[in-house]
């Protein structure tokens, strides 16, 4: 029997090692297992949760903080979505305690089969200890702990927990923490929505969230997408059909990270400036939810309307060329086309293109994805000249030039190109002071200057109606008969040089009533006003309005709108006239509350109706309102008619050369304004006026946001007084005449009384004298 001996000797030797293996061991986790950290800090699990913005009705706009993450609980997580998280991560997730023997023993196997390729055995518990409470590195130590830390979790939470925990806390690349975040910002939806592909691709991630991204690696994304469908199937979660048709299904992945619901990204920086500046600390981390006075419908019909305008501008002024030339070999692969439009982002449905080919009826361009386009007929029209066979080289449309491309009305593909140009607006509630909308530039991750608030600029003629309502507490009225001639005006009256103004249009009337003069914008005689009643007294009277003193100097070449102003400042002064004399302020944020709903603060706005607030006569602004809706009945602001509406009043503004266009204009219920020029001033263009570059950014936002309002008529308030007046005398007449207000103390003379009673020294009678009175 020596044989025998031969064998048992080896087969106790290999006993007493694992023995005292096993002692070691355990002798191990007796040493490590009372130092081990608390798992307290599971139970009392705090995320880090961004700062969101949203709209006044629940519109995320804004998110801001290093981890984007929303924080659900499991009952409110999907069961496809479970099922997927335990298909590619831990099947035998609520069968373990902590670590998987059986996936262990598998994922050896599998290691050895492979030669040396290397399968993990991680369980969902372990991974939660590991980003929790230990490093990444590849130790046998850390691999110990990390056992340890998942059997004291299992004895300290329930597996319910624990999922919960994880779902919430792991990160799936592109800042994403969770995958209720990561649902939204690769797929644009609530993670209760999503479909079985999509909760498919979402599981793959936590293997190797940069690897398996389908922004970057799209390719590796399906692939990865692929394996965890089929494991759901291995596990009996989908059916055949279900699978098939998950597999069929095109996964569209947001590409543009910070793709909101609602374009509000002005806003939502100014948001962030002012929660930075009041919680410091804590603003990107726990969870601080912002509520703006934004309305969603208001702020997309601004956000477009200003994006249409811009480019309507654009279209007006020619093609300037494509964007920059690449070289592409005859034989380029999809991979160097890719590379190729790499730094040439998309821009909200105006794509980056590269061209295949090019000649005068059809241009062959491909976009980024992998899809080939055709762009013919119409689509050309606006680059033609860059077809054209003596295009100069700069512009000229050929293999290797980045363009941009939109769908027009009917989906057919059209050349266009990303504008120089700027544009903002504003929209408030002239009760309250409450913005509606904001948009402070074309695209806010190509300029970030927020021109709504920072963007100092000549009004031009958008300033006329507060020197005109200066004139009306002067003892003016809408009748006074003023002469629009030309006026020359000595050096020491300008600050500067001898100054020789003319109409914009270089066109002059001669005498005529107040109101026609604003409504036709005529310059002559908003200087004359100025020389009336004095520039010092229109720069004192202005600052009611909350306009800076010293940006409007007191020369008469205020009148014409030659002071700095932001779009923001001709907001709230306009709610003067809106809201019948009451200076409010505008405000954005309406509330703030904390993660779990808690108000923290809310807006106590002053509303027009205190008479602590009031800074002009209601009569001053009610005959300005009425003075405002002749400009859009019959004068400059004429093409506003198109909205139909009697109840809308505005000024237009152009300035010197046509550096900066204006449309300020309002209803009861909403003011808005609109500016269109050039962040480094220079001329838009001949005739680039604020009714043709301004007004329809103002029109296209206001069509909606008077939507369903009924039309609305002001009543004259006490001492106003309607009587007929001549026209052309500005004095009350019995003939037929039209109607004009007045102060009661300023009404003027019948002509019956001027002719019989008054002349002066040299024998004219007054009706003659007011005929030809020049101020």
């Amino acid at each position: 029997m020596k044989w025998l001996r031969w064998v048992a000797f080896p087969l106790a030797l290999l006993v007493s090692l694992a023995a005292v293996g096993a002692a070691l061991a355990g002798f191990v986790v007796l040493l490590a297992y009372p130092n081990l950290p608390s798992i307290e800090v599971l139970n009392q699990y705090q995320p880090k949760i961004p700062l969101r913005v949203y709209t006044s009705d629940g519109a995320l706009i804004g998110e801001f903080g290093e981890e984007r993450r929303a924080v659900l609980r499991i009952d409110e997580v999907p069961d496809v979505m479970k099922q997927a998280i335990l298909a590619a991560e831990d099947e035998r997730f609520y069968q373990h305690q902590g670590v998987d023997y059986v996936g262990v023993i598998r994922a050896a196997y599998s290691n050895l089969i492979a030669g040396g390729k290397q399968q993990g055995a991680s369980t969902i518990t372990m991974q939660v200890a590991r980003n929790f409470f230990l490093s990444s590195e590849k130790t046998i130590t850390r691999k110990l702990y990390e056992a340890l830390l998942a059997y004291k979790i299992e004895a300290g939470l329930s597996k319910n927990q624990i999922l919960e925990i994880y779902i919430n806390q792991i990160y799936l690349g592109q800042r994403a923490y969770g995958f209720a975040a990561a649902s939204q910002i690769y797929f644009g939806r609530a993670l209760q929505d999503v479909s079985l592909a999509e909760a498919a691709m979402l599981a793959g991630l936590p293997k190797a969230p940069s690897s398996f991204n389908p922004v970057v690696n799209p390719r590796r994304a399906k692939q990865r997408q692929l394996y965890v469908l089929r494991r759901m199937r291995e596990l009996g979660y989908v059916t055949e059909a279900q699978l098939a048709e998950a597999q069929k299904q095109p996964l569209v992945v947001r590409r543009d990270i910070d793709d909101f619901p609602v374009h509000g990204e002005y806003v939502a920086e100014m948001v962030r400036q002012v929660l930075y500046e009041r919680y410091p600390d804590e603003v990107y981390t726990s969870g601080l939810r912002v509520y703006t006075t934004i309305s969603k419908r208001d702020q997309e019909a601004a956000y477009r309307g200003l994006r249409e305008g811009v480019l309507g501008y654009e279209r007006r002024h020619g093609y300037r060329g494509p964007e920059a030339f690449v070289e592409i070999a005859s034989n380029a692969s999809e991979d160097m086309l890719e590379d190729a439009l790499a730094e040439y982002g998309d821009n909200d449905g105006i794509h980056a293109a590269l061209v295949l080919e090019a000649g005068p009826r059809e241009v062959r361009a491909y976009l980024r994805g992998g899809e080939t386009i055709e762009v013919k007929g119409d689509g050309l029209r606006f680059a033609a000249g860059a077809l054209a066979a003596n295009a100069p080289p700069k512009r000229k449309l050929r293999r290797g030039a980045v363009i941009r491309v939109q769908k027009d009305a009917k989906g057919r593909w059209q050349i266009v190109q990303l504008p120089e140009v700027e544009a903002a607006l504003i929209a408030l509630d002239p009760q309250t002071g409450a913005v509606r909308a904001l948009v402070g530039g074309f695209d806010f991750s190509r300029n970030k200057y927020n021109h709504v608030t920072q963007a100092w600029r000549q009004p031009g003629s958008s300033f006329k109606p507060f020197i005109y309502s200066a004139a009306l507490e002067k003892g003016f009225t809408p009748a006074t008969i003023i002469n629009d001639a030309p006026v020359v005006v000595d050096a020491t009256l300008t600050g500067g040089q001898v100054w020789e103004p003319k109409n914009y249009d270089d066109a002059y009337e001669g005498p005529m009533r107040l109101r026609t003069a604003l409504a036709k914008s005529k310059n002559m005689v908003s200087i004359r006003l100025m020389q009336t009643i004095g520039p010092q007294y229109a720069q004192d009277y202005i600052t009611r309005f909350g306009f800076d003193a010293d940006r409007h100097p007191p020369y008469l070449t205020m009148a014409l709108g030659a002071g700095s102003v932001t779009p923001w400042q001709m907001a709230r002064a306009y709610a003067v006239f809106a809201n019948g004399g009451y200076r409010v302020e505008p405000y954005l944020i309406e509330r703030i509350v904390d993660d779990r709903g808690n108000l923290l603060a809310q807006a106590q706005p002053a509303r027009a109706g205190d008479e602590a607030l009031r800074v002009i006569d209601l009569r001053n602004a009610f005959i300005m309102n009425d003075l405002m809706h002749d400009v859009v009945r019959y004068g400059t602001g004429a093409r506003a008619g198109a909205l139909k509406r009697f109840d809308i009043a505005g000024k237009t503004g152009t300035t010197n050369d046509y550096v900066d266009a204006w449309f300020a204009g309002f209803h009861p219920t909403v003011v808005a304004i609109s500016w269109i020029g050039f962040d480094q001033p220079k001329k838009l263009g001949a005739n680039e006026t604020g009714a043709r570059a301004a007004l329809p950014i103002w029109m296209d936002y206001m069509t909606q946001a008077l939507k369903g309002v009924p039309q609305m008529t002001l009543e004259a308030p006490a001492g106003v007084v309607a009587v007929r007046v001549d026209p052309m005398t500005g004095l009350r007449t019995t003939e037929d005449g039209q109607l004009e207000y007045f102060y009661r103390e300023n009404l003027p003379p019948d002509e019956a009384t001027a002719a019989a009673t008054a002349s002066d020294s040299n024998g004219a009678r007054l009706v003659d004298k007011v005929r030809s009175q020049l101020f």
